[in-house]
């Protein structure tokens, strides 16, 4: 029998590695986990922990300006861009810090080195030159932003990954892009005070949610001073005494000082040596596994964005924990990617859990839809000019709630909650015998009482 110097050996820190190498670990597994940065991986070092600290740092612009029709005043009030950047930087070192002492305290070994695999049970330790081997071998490398290198001037240009870490606040920024990343950012920059454009080439910002979410979002947006350009892309980028020049598609020019490319991100396995292995990658350079995440060559495994399944960190963590459970606990656990509850930090934000309606419309023969727009009672007092919108789409033949779409205040809290309650197949009579939680938004869920829309299919 062949000897290994592990049982698993981990490529990668982050939320799906770090769960993996844990619980393999509390298995009884000897098991290494090399990260060739800081452990905790873009969600806790570069993306959703510091994203979500620089949301909250925007969000105090509304709250001071709401306050005055509250009584409050407000005068005075100042914002220091280095002091968020430094007080969010002793969170994340906090946290990369947990990550590896949790895994420490599980009993795996974290070695902080690059790590190319070179078949399929041994892996070469760049900086030392050494090549370990293991019987399994587990790709958690997740992804990184994707720069358009057609683009002249692209080299001037900043992705999520350099935002955080921005000596100054500029005063004029140009978000590039249409997606989650891009429409927080943009919210971002606006709330802490940066005149801000948002530019992206599709008709609609945020592809593949519900288009009603996608049209009032836009909506809220434009009216809290944020310039949206859709149907257009950058041409070129050219560097200036006074910051930088863009050029659009369609000829437009935007004099800013910072450009943040957010349209999109790729697996990150670029020089990981997994083709040498014999791994099939997809064309944008996923790893192609099975429902139990095996790639093509048997003892290599891959979870979370590396895979370009579904690139969210909770479903990292599950893929990692399913992975572990079921190659060292001879627990069998197939990660179920359906009814995964989201939420976009915008501004409002988004929550939504389940079928959109266009999918909705796709997949089932009838619909009952039920949708609300109003004023939260916040703003009967602040003045703002800001709408709340909830949504649920439901199966005319069977009541049961297919999708649930909210923008507003807490709408990714709510949608917590409703990712369980859909999961479990609730149905539009469940919701209406829920008594209501007042003064609450979320009372509206169970209020909603009279169809704005039913949709039948054609037949023929």
């Amino acid at each position: 029998m062949t000897e290994f110097d592990y049982d698993l050996f981990v490529i990668g820190a982050g939320s799906g590695g770090v769960r993996a190498g844990r619980i393999a670990a509390g298995y009884g597994a000897r098991v290494a986990v090399a990260e060739e940065y800081r452990p905790g991986g873009t969600c806790v070092i570069r993306g959703c922990v510091p994203k979500k600290l620089l949301v909250y740092a925007s969000h105090f612009a509304d709250a001071f300006e709401d306050s005055v029709g509250f009584g409050w005043q407000s005068r005075g009030v100042s914002f220091d861009w280095p002091t968020l950047i430094a007080n969010k930087d002793r969170e994340i070192e906090r946290l990369s810090g947990a990550y590896a002492r949790n895994l420490e305290a599980a009993g795996a070994e974290l070695i902080r080195s690059r790590a190319v695999v070179t078949g399929p049970n041994s892996v070469r330790l760049e900086p030392e030159g050494r090549t370990v081997t293991a019987r399994i071998i587990l790709v958690a490398t997740g992804g990184a932003p994707y720069l358009d290198p057609s683009v002249p001037g692209i080299e001037h240009v900043i992705t999520s990954n350099e935002a955080f870490h921005l000596e100054k606040l500029p005063e004029r920024v140009l978000v590039v892009g249409g997606g989650y990343i891009a429409v927080e950012f943009a919210g971002i920059f606006h709330g802490l005070g940066s005149e801000t454009t948002l530019l992206y080439r599709g008709e609609q910002i945020l592809r593949g949610f519900d288009d009603d979410l996608r049209t009032y979002l836009h909506e809220e947006m434009t009216k809290r001073g944020i310039t949206i350009e859709c149907g257009d892309n950058v041409a070129s980028i050219e560097k200036t005494a006074d910051g930088l020049t863009v050029t659009t598609m369609q000829g437009r020019t935007l004099e800013v000082d910072q450009v943040l490319y957010a349209i999109g991100r790729r697996p990150y396995t670029a020089g990981l040596g997994l083709e040498t292995a014999g791994v099939a990658l997809s064309p944008n350079g996923a790893v192609i596994v099975d429902a139990q995440s095996r790639s093509s060559v048997p003892s290599i495994y891959a979870v979370g964005d590396v895979t370009d399944r579904v690139n969210l960190t909770p479903v990292a963590i599950r893929e990692g924990h399913a992975f572990a459970d079921t190659v060292f606990g001879n627990k069998p656990v197939v990660v179920d990617h359906a009814l995964i509850p989201t939420a976009v930090f915008s501004q409002p934000e988004i929550g939504t859990v389940g079928l959109t309606e266009a999918e909705a419309k796709a997949r089932f023969t009838a619909l009952d839809i039920y949708k609300t727009r109003f004023r939260p009672m916040l703003h009967t007092l602040s003045g703002r000019d800001e709408r709340m919108f909830m949504k649920l789409i439901v199966d005319g033949e069977t009541d049961r709630v297919l999708g649930a779409h909210i923008l507003g205040a807490s709408a990714g809290e709510m949608a917590q909650i409703l990712g369980i309650t859909v999961r479990l197949g609730a149905t539009k009579a469940d919701f209406d015998t829920t008594m209501a939680l007042h003064p609450t938004a979320a009372e509206e869920l169970v209020t909603m009482r009279t169809v704005t829309e039913r949709w039948r299919k054609a037949e023929g």
